[in-house]
Order: C-alpha cells, then structure tokens, then sequence
C-alpha cells in the first residue's frame, strides 16, 4: 500500500488551491450527505410556499400544505390574478413588481462598474495615497446603514440634489453608496491577484490601463463580477428600508412595500400572502440558479494566489 504524502508532512505550506480543496471535501460521502441535506431544509419552506400559492382558500386554512400531496388535483391560479389584480394605495400589484425591476437591475449594475474600475486602480495603479484610501473605504464597510440615512436624506433634499433626479433615481444612488465598499473590497482582492506577468506583458506591448482594464482584466474576473452581482441584486430586490427612505410615494415603491401593506391589512387573506410572496421570490431564483455556476468561482477565486 501507498502512502499519500501532502506537502504539510514535509513542513512545508500547503498551497493547493482553495477550490481543489472545497471540491475534495465535498466530493466525501460525507460532505456530499451534507449538501443534500441543507439543500433539502433549503427547498422544503419554498416548496410549501409554492403549494399553498396554487391551494384554494378553504385548503389553506384548513389543513397543511403537505396535504395536498393526497389531493394533488386540488389547484387553483385565482390566488395569483386575486394578487396581481390586487389595489394598494390605488396601485396593482403589478405596478410593484416593475418598480421593483426598475430598481434592482440599474442598482447592482452602477455600484459594480464604478467599483470594478476603483479596484483596478487600487491593484494595478501607483498613486499618492492609495493605501490610505483603500483603508478608508474598506472601514466605511462597518458604518451601519441606518447612520447614514438622515444625511443622505437632508442632501437629496437640498439644494445640491436636482429634483428631477428625485424617486427612483436617488435610490439608486442609495444602493451604490451602501452597496460599493464591499464591492471594492472584494473586487479588489479577486483583481489583486490576476497574474502580474499577463499585466506587465501588456504594458511592454504599450497597452493603456483603459485598455488593460477593458481587454483583460474584466474578461478575466466575469466569474467574480457575476457573484457579486448576484449579492447585490438579491440585496436590493428584498429591500424595503432605502426604497421606503429615499423613494417618495407609493408610485416609486418596490414589491416589498406592497407585501407589508398586504400583510397589515391582509393578514388573515393566506391565499393571496403566499402568491405574493412566491411572485417576490421568483425572479431572485431564477438569477440565483441561472448564474451559480459563476457564484461559487467567484466566492473562491483569488482566495490562494498563484
């Protein structure tokens, strides 16, 4: 029999690649006995709320969701055109999902592009300052949100705000202020440790960093930017506190708003809550099983350089 020598038995540091090694121990009967175990307590409360979605009222409130597996023939699509067709504040439900749209894509796409840009600079860029900056930003990742809202309330308010800029847009904003130091941050180490020889070659070549930037490096962190874009869209889609502060009326308010006044003055009204709350979740899934093939690369991407 062979003995497997690794390179710890010889004193030696360990540098296989942190996704070589996730990829081992989740490859184990036991690491894959653990996957399909959180993902079965993961899907089991989204099953049920799917269910409950398509039950009848009666059924709701009579019995589980699991029952239906009895009667499985026992479906109805009225809860969702009851939901959709649904009046808060004057509005449809519907009104709520596209706000909700117009929110979420344009705020996770600013706060990545303007960060991805700051984290090349801050990796591949020689500048006065340029650590002490980076410090400062990675420390305004600790400033609670909630501090920063009255502030940023007075200026969208004030003079130095145009006020055809107001609603949506100074959400938008909201979310790339809150949302950029932790983009930077992890942009920063995934662009930081992109083989140095690929940049220097580029530059021999006469390559401007517009065009490093543009022709190799965003290429090469697609994995990176991707599951960051996944974080912020998710995060953006099920707020309801920035919008709330910084949208205005109702007219700018995402589905989020909608379900609260739903529950508050629906609240014993299950068949249309779940409806409306499955119609929330399902465009997040779809983004999420869509693009977790990059999420997971880009999580361990440039956690081991070389």
């Amino acid at each position: 029999m062979t003995a497997t020598i690794t390179p710890g038995d010889l004193g030696q540091p360990d540098l296989t690649p942190m996704s070589t090694k996730v990829a081992r121990k989740l490859g184990s009967p036991w690491g894959r006995a653990m996957v399909w175990i959180l993902a079965a307590l993961w899907t089991v409360p989204t099953m049920g709320l799917f269910i409950s979605s398509f039950r009848p009222e009666d059924d709701i409130k009579s019995n589980g969701w699991w029952n239906w597996f009895t009667e499985p023939g026992n479906v109805t699509t009225k809860n969702y055109t009851d939901v959709l067709q649904d009046k808060v504040y004057g509005l449809p439900f519907s009104d709520f999902f596209w706000n909700t749209v117009r929110i979420a894509i344009p705020s996770a796409i600013i706060p990545i592009i303007i960060a991805a840009f700051a984290a090349y600079a801050f990796s591949w860029m020689k500048f006065k300052g340029r650590d002490t900056l980076f410090v400062i930003v990675v420390g305004l990742m600790v400033v609670p949100l909630q501090m920063c809202l009255i502030p940023l309330l007075k200026f969208f308010g004030g003079n130095y705000f145009p006020d055809m800029l107001a609603g949506t847009t100074t959400v938008w904003i909201a979310h790339a202020i809150f949302g950029m130091p932790l983009a930077i941050f992890l942009l920063k180490n995934f662009i930081g440790s992109l083989p140095s020889e690929v940049i220097e070659a580029a530059r021999v070549d006469g390559a401007t960093h517009l065009t490093i930037f543009t022709r190799i490096v965003l290429p090469l962190s697609v994995p990176a930017l991707a599951s960051l874009g996944i974080f912020q869209f998710l995060w953006v889609w099920n707020d309801l506190l920035v919008a709330k502060v910084f949208g205005g009326g109702a007219e700018n308010q995402p589905m989020t708003f909608a379900l609260v006044d739903m529950v508050g003055n629906k609240g014993n009204e299950w068949q249309i809550l779940t409806a409306g709350a499955f119609i929330t979740m399902i465009v997040p899934l779809i983004v999420f099983l869509s693009l977790q093939r990059y999420f997971v690369r880009g999580l361990l991407a440039g956690s081991v350089k070389g």
